[in-house]
Order: structure tokens, then C-alpha cells, then sequence
């Protein structure tokens, strides 16, 4: 029997290749990541809902598989956490509010139905801001997440509990969602590795809808191999969701397998920089563009004039969106129902339901967004984000035409102590200032760990973007950034695993 400590620090590709050969049995490893949680996730507050016995059923059957000789896929055995964005049969999914509170879906998303279809084990579903409406995981309606590097500060958001599950070893894979960045910003504040592919390459069917036409699905990992390996699992066309993208998933652990930037040209946009940078981040940035050129990039200043109006388009777009998706939710056909004592009427129990359901945050986007649409105010507000949306895009090709990928700081700081920005959602919002223009584009991009900020000892990240569909592109550089950041000063989480 393997340490349990030794099992889990290994990384996904790791402990797919020791269920393969016997050395390690699927139970053991979900085991071992259940023990995991069970003595830390008190503190940390990664889960919302655990599976244990749906998830060492996923075990024994892939160690059944493996006895009777079956071929296990690349990642067969391995535990996942994922977001409780997407819809479960066999476990509740709240999207982190009260108005979802204990609902169990009758039917699995898609990306549910391809993990389980590739023998991934499914731990639990992961904490989140409510509705995916935040940048720090304070939102939910169940308690904030600790960042495992300092329990105080904020895990990053909206996906937190996924990338606090993989900070603190409780699973070696995790699901996030990324609408404005909530698939990377927590990936740079935990020192893990997050990807938002191309929009529409991973399936939304069964995925709770925040915003239409920016929420995608994507890879947590520890490694860009792991994530790599994640991304070939759930990515692909799906006839149910008419946003998929009918096309092959690229290349992406091939690109993983053989990372290398020599002859690319890299880009570095002017407007990622400046006032409300942290110094240390600035710092780990630069020396990765150093860290670029070393490796044969080249590199190439950029001038991309819309990012500036992203932020502004985008919180007024997504709030649009929300205010429509959330009319769903009206205590007449699913989930939570106050008020209903036979004495009111259907509009005022569906007030009451909603006064008590929905979190401030989610009020706050709904109200804002259905104002943006309102007679009289649709072409001056939603209307006119749609035109900036449209000349980020253009900005994108043009900058795509000169480089092929671009790179940037993946948040503006470092994270920051749970409650500092509670009451200020201005500051809150410009932690998504360099991930939210790949969101408006469709792009893709992922963050990856670049050292640790010298004033506080905390993780920084790096943002690759590629254009669409050249997914490969992220993990082509950020293996080959990955590969040097390791032997250069060895993985910052790895290495210098903090303490619970």
C-alpha cells in the first residue's frame, strides 16, 4: 500500500499510468484523496457535496476493467473535483445558491457524461460563487473558500473550490467554468493551471447558464500535461448544445507532449500593464517574456486600443445575459418556494422565492442587466457593449495576423484577504481586467504558474491567448514554459506546497 501522502502529489498522468499497471488500484487512490479531505476540507472549504460511495463505485469498476485486461483511457481511475456548475444525476447541483438548495437534475450534462464515460472519478462538486457571478468565491450562498497558500485570502473566483481542491491535493484534476476568467484568475492565485478553450469547444449542454454567449467550460489541473489530458476528455462537438463547435479537438497533448516556443512570435499588449499592477506580478511577468526570448521567441509590442472598453462591455453584456437566463427561476417549476400558503398569488411568491434565494451579487447583475435592456436604453447600453465586442474581436485578428499567441499577466494581483473588496464590486471587477477581452472574442487561453510575488510569497500567473480553435498553441508554450520554470526553480506548488 502506497503513502497516501506520496499518492497525492502525484500528477494525473502519474497515477493514470501506476492504475494501468497495477502498481496502484483505483480504490486506493480515491481512497487516499477522500482521507485528503476528509482531514482538511473542514479549513479549506473546496466541497461542497462529496460522493463517496458513487465515487469508489467509479473505482472498483475501473479496477474490475483493468483485471478482466480492458484498455483503460489515458485517464481512467483519476479523481476529479468539479464545479457545481454542471448538472449530475447521481449528485445535488446548486450553482452555489439557496435557490438551488439540495436539487438534484434528472439528467447529466454532457461533460459529466464524458468524464464518467472515460472513467474519471468523479469526487464532489466544488464551492463557487453563486450563479458563477464573482472574483473570489465569497459569493456563495455556503461560505467562502481559504486559497490554500494563505486561508485568509481568496481562492480566486468564480471557480475557487475547484482550484483550491487542487492547491491542496484533495484531487489532482478539477472542472471549472470561465465566463470572465473563472477558469484562470483562480488558477494564478493557487499556483495551478487552468484553461478556457475555444467558446463552443467544450459543451455548455447541462452547464447552469450565467451568460449565453461567454460561459465556457475547461481543464484544472497541477500540470499543463494533466490539463492537456482533460481537455482531449471533455472537449469535442456535442448535437445538444447549439453553440459546439463541429469540428476536431486540436492537438492539445501532443502540444503538451512537445512544448517548445523556438520560432514563435509572442506578443505583449500595451494595455495590459499599468496602474493597479502589483509590483511583484509585474515582476514575474517580465522575467517570463525574458524566460520567452531565452527559449528562441520573439517577441512582438502590441497596441490593442479596445481592451480598455472591455471591462465596461462586459458588465453591461453579462448582466444582460444573466437577467434573462435567471428568469427561469421563479419557484414554479424546480427548486426553492417560499411564500406558497394558498393565500398569494403566483408573481408574489416568486418575489419571495427570489428575495430569499438569490445572494446580493446575483441581484445586483440582474437588476443591472434588465436595466440595459429596458425600452429606451437597449441601444445605448447593451447595444453599444455588442459594438465594443465587436472591435475587440477586430483587435484580436489584427494583433493574430502579427503574432501566435500573446501573453500577459492573468490577474492584476496577487490574492487578496477574504472581505477586502466584499463592499466594493468596482474593485472586485478589476481582478478579471486581462482575462475578461478572451471571453468578448470567443478565444482561447489558459494561466499557468510563473513564480511566487516577492512581497507576500504568493503565486503569480502567466496568460497564454491563442486565436480560436488553436488551442494547441496554449500548451505548446505553456509546456515549454512549464519545462523551464522547473528546472529553473522547480514548480512553485510542488515545491513549495503550503501548509494546512
Amino acid at each position: 500500500m502506497t503513502d497516501i501522502s506520496t499518492i497525492i502529489k502525484l500528477t494525473a498522468a502519474q497515477i493514470a499510468a501506476k492504475i494501468a499497471s497495477g502498481e496502484l488500484t483505483a480504490v486506493e487512490v480515491t481512497e487516499a484523496h477522500l482521507a485528503r479531505i476528509d482531514a482538511i476540507d473542514e479549513k479549506v472549504h473546496a466541497f461542497l457535496h462529496i460522493d463517496r460511495e458513487g465515487a469508489l463505485a467509479q473505482a472498483r469498476a475501473v479496477d474490475a476493467k483493468r483485471e478482466a485486461g480492458e484498455k483503460l483511457g489515458p485517464l481512467a481511475g483519476v479523481p476529479l473535483a468539479l464545479k457545481d456548475i454542471f448538472t449530475t444525476q447521481d449528485m445535488p447541483t446548486t450553482v452555489g445558491s439557496k435557490i438551488l438548495e439540495g436539487w438534484v437534475p434528472p439528467y447529466d450534462a454532457t461533460l459529466t457524461k464524458k468524464l464518467k464515460a472515460a472513467d474519471v472519478v468523479i469526487l464532489g462538486k466544488t464551492n463557487m460563487d453563486e450563479f458563477a457571478m464573482g472574483s473570489s468565491t465569497e459569493n456563495s450562498a455556503y461560505g467562502p473558500t481559504g486559497n490554500p497558500w494563505d486561508l485568509t485570502r481568496i481562492p480566486g473566483g468564480s471557480g475557487g473550490g475547484s482550484s483550491a481542491a487542487l492547491a491542496s491535493f484533495e484531487a489532482p484534476l478539477a472542472i471549472g467554468t470561465d465566463t470572465g476568467g473563472s477558469i484562470r484568475q483562480p488558477a494564478a492565485v493557487t499556483g495551478t493551471v487552468g484553461v478556457k478553450p475555444t467558446y463552443g469547444g467544450v459543451s455548455r449542454y447541462g452547464m447552469v447558464a450565467f451568460s449565453s454567449s461567454l460561459d465556457q467550460g475547461g481543464p484544472c489541473a497541477r500540470t499543463v500535461l494533466d490539463a492537456a489530458l482533460l481537455h482531449e476528455v471533455i472537449g469535442g462537438h456535442d448535437p445538444l448544445d447549439s453553440t459546439s463547435i463541429d469540428a476536431p479537438v486540436p492537438p492539445v497533448v501532443e502540444a503538451a507532449r512537445n512544448g517548445s516556443v523556438q520560432g514563435m512570435r509572442v506578443g505583449v499588449v500595451k494595455q495590459f500593464s499599468g496602474e493597479g499592477y502589483q509590483a511583484g506580478v509585474v515582476q514575474r511577468f517580465n522575467e517570463s517574456v525574458e524566460l520567452l526570448k531565452s527559449l528562441g521567441a520573439t517577441i512582438v509590442e502590441l497596441d490593442c486600443p479596445s481592451f480598455d472598453l472591455a471591462l465596461s462591455a462586459y458588465y453591461l453584456i453579462a448582466p444582460s445575459e444573466c437577467s434573462s437566463n435567471l428568469a427561469r427561476f421563479d419557484a414554479m417549476r424546480y427548486g426553492l418556494r417560499v411564500g406558497d400558503d394558498g393565500t398569494r398569488s403566483a408573481e408574489d411568491v416568486t418575489a419571495l422565492t427570489r428575495e430569499a434565494g438569490f445572494g446580493d451579487e446575483v441581484k445586483r447583475r440582474i437588476i443591472l442587466g434588465t436595466y440595459a435592456l429596458s425600452s429606451g436604453y437597449y441601444d445605448a447600453y447593451y447595444g453599444s457593449a455588442q459594438k465594443v465586442r465587436t472591435l475587440i474581436t477586430q483587435d484580436f485578428e489584427k494583433a493574430f495576423e502579427q503574432v501566435d499567441v500573446i501573453v500577459s499577466p492573468t490577474t492584476p494581483t496577487t490574492a487578496f484577504p477574504i472581505g477586502e473588496r466584499a463592499d466594493d464590486p468596482m474593485a472586485m471587477y478589476l481582478a478579471d481586467l486581462c482575462t475578461i477581452p478572451t471571453n468578448l472574442a470567443g478565444n482561447s487561453a489558459m494561466s499557468l504558474p510563473c513564480g511566487l510575488a516577492p512581497e507576500d510569497g504568493l503565486p503569480v500567473g502567466l496568460q497564454i491567448i491563442a486565436p480560436a480553435m488553436k488551442d494547441d498553441r496554449l500548451y505548446k508554450v505553456g509546456a515549454a514554459v512549464e519545462a523551464a520554470f522547473v528546472e529553473k526553480w522547480g514548480h512553485p506548488l510542488l515545491e513549495e506546497a503550503p501548509s494546512l
